[in-house]
């Protein structure tokens, strides 16, 4: 990587093996700008967050998230919806993140994009997703959303094949990229 090169960690907040928000995040991988790396975090080891394990140190997942955090330059969250809210395991994953001194995620900048078979894509996911943030001292940029709705037209495969969507998640990310630079 070129020293003005910057890394920004994609985590989606589905563990399923054929996610539309996975997809997503490959596909942004592939049309970032060209001195943007994006590196994908899965969090499928990562345990539920327990107050007394924290206490005893974090395990190693929580260690290899919270560093990937730690050393990356901002966020993008792959953001899915279910039953009108934020999944389970990205709440999770924010909540072993907003602990430390200084937690993780403090004045971390995050990008948000969600895809769902639903009409309106992940809206209401992403509003609860913005407000955990919000508290945990992250700042989720207000450039609009990705919100891609009926993905399983969209996405194929594993493949984001929609143009139209491509060249608007291209977009996105150059708009975020340019944000992070100034």
């Amino acid at each position: 990587m070129r020293k003005h090169d910057m890394k920004i960690l994609g985590v989606s907040g589905s563990l399923r093996a054929a996610s539309f928000n996975t997809a997503l995040l490959r596909a942004a991988q592939a049309l970032a700008p060209e001195d943007v790396t994006i590196q994908i975090f899965g969090l499928h080891d990562l345990p539920l967050f327990n107050q007394d394990v924290e206490d005893l140190g974090d395990p190693p997942a929580v260690t290899a998230w919270k560093d990937a955090i730690r050393t990356s330059d901002a966020l993008l969250l792959a953001c899915p919806e279910y039953n009108g809210g934020i999944t389970g395991v990205l709440k999770n994953a924010i909540d072993w993140a907003s602990r430390g001194k200084p937690a993780p995620l403090t004045g971390k900048i995050c990008c948000l994009v969600g895809a769902s078979p639903g009409a309106t894509g992940t809206v209401r996911a992403q509003d609860a997703l913005r407000l955990s943030l919000r508290r945990a001292g992250a700042d989720a940029v207000p450039l609009g959303e990705i919100l891609v709705g009926q993905a399983h037209t969209k996405i194929i495969d594993g493949v984001l094949a929609d143009e139209t969507t491509r060249t608007y998640l291209a977009r996105h990310l150059a708009t975020f990229a340019a944000r992070l630079r100034s």
